[in-house]
């Protein structure tokens, strides 16, 4: 049974910092690329982050270039978020996905946890 858990969320002010983890379990971690996405109130989920099973390459979405950095220790099995000077539009629920393209995409998801960032 694949399971990813993430945690680290909460409130926090404009200019805080805040990590994520993703734990990961009943999939080989290091096979699967791994990915930060957010969904805002009323807003459609969007891609904050993405790093490569192959090379640990990253991408991030120009909002966050700069201030958030996605990491993942293939030996725990975990995903980080490192987010900093954050702002009040970062404020969403985040969650973790994991994805390998085999034929197609296979994509796993977290349960989400909650960003909150006050002015």
């Amino acid at each position: 049974q694949v399971q990813l858990v993430e945690s680290g969320g909460g409130l926090v002010q404009s200019g805080g910092s805040l990590r994520l983890s993703c734990a990961v379990s009943g999939l080989t971690f290091s096979s699967y690329g791994m990915s930060w996405y957010r969904q805002a109130p009323g807003k459609e989920r969007e891609l904050v982050a993405s790093i490569s099973s192959a090379d640990g390459s990253t991408n991030y979405a120009e909002s966050v270039k700069g201030r958030f950095t996605i990491s993942r220790d293939n030996a725990k099995n975990t995903m980080y978020l490192q987010m900093a000077s954050l702002k009040p539009e970062d404020t969403a629920v985040y969650y973790c996905n994991a994805f390998v393209i085999i034929s197609r995409r296979h994509d796993f998801w977290g349960q989400g946890t909650q960003v909150t960032v006050s002015s």
